[in-house]
């Protein structure tokens, strides 16, 4: 999705763009852009949820000006990986390891929503800055969706959609992970632009960090 955000004092504002599936137990894979006050940087929240437990955040700052012209924003989700890039340059993987007990999102298809909604409880500086409203209307420009997916069709797609088959083009050996030039910009994304890591929040888990935490993500 191409996706110009809202210009100016968007303090208090969500802009989300992401994969959901139905039900309390859904997955989920988010975009969610945290609006700010002029001239700071726009905040990119990403997380994902299995079976309706997600605590998975990972928040960025942008390289650009996201509100100066329109952005290519991608959720690439396969068995193996799902990995988040802007303008086609990866931000973030989490991958497959369900083998070791780590939940991961294969078992129900998801549809592709959009939002744009009030959150000042918490999106910018942890809710200390709330929404102008004498800036309304907000407004966020959408262009050129892509979706190149397997359609979902119950419980028969868990298999057939993960399938090693010509036709599946997001199961072949390129799409297992990343190559060594992706994996040297996400290093580079995320050593100058992560702003918050969960795998890192010692004191929001006791100590506890999540299991994923400890495994490669590229």
């Amino acid at each position: 999705m191409l996706i110009k955000l809202i210009p100016g004092n968007s303090a208090g504002v969500v802009t989300a763009y992401y994969l959901s599936s139905e039900g309390s137990q859904h997955d989920e894979i988010d975009f969610e852009f945290l609006g700010n006050s002029t001239g700071q940087p726009y905040t990119v929240n990403t997380n994902i949820y299995t079976q309706g437990k997600g605590n998975k955040e990972q928040q960025f700052h942008l390289w650009f000006d996201p509100t100066a012209d329109f952005h290519n924003y991608t959720i690439h989700w396969n068995p193996t990986e799902i990995v988040w890039y802007v303008d086609s340059m990866p931000i973030r993987v989490f991958r497959n390891y369900e083998n070791e007990g780590i939940s991961y999102p294969n078992k129900q298809g998801m549809r592709v929503y959009t939002s744009l909604w009030n959150a000042d409880n918490w999106a910018t500086r942890g809710g200390l800055v709330k929404t102008d409203w004498s800036n309304a209307p907000f407004k966020v420009d959408f262009h050129r969706f892509r979706a190149r997916a397997c359609k979902w069709n119950g419980a028969a797609s868990i298999n057939q959609c993960a399938s090693y088959v010509k036709a599946n083009w997001w199961t072949s050996s390129i799409y297992k992970q990343l190559s060594y030039g992706n994996v040297r910009q996400l290093i580079w994304v995320r050593k100058n632009f992560m702003t918050y890591d969960y795998c890192k929040d010692y004191k929001r888990f006791n100590g506890h960090i999540p299991h994923e935490c400890f495994k490669t993500h590229f």
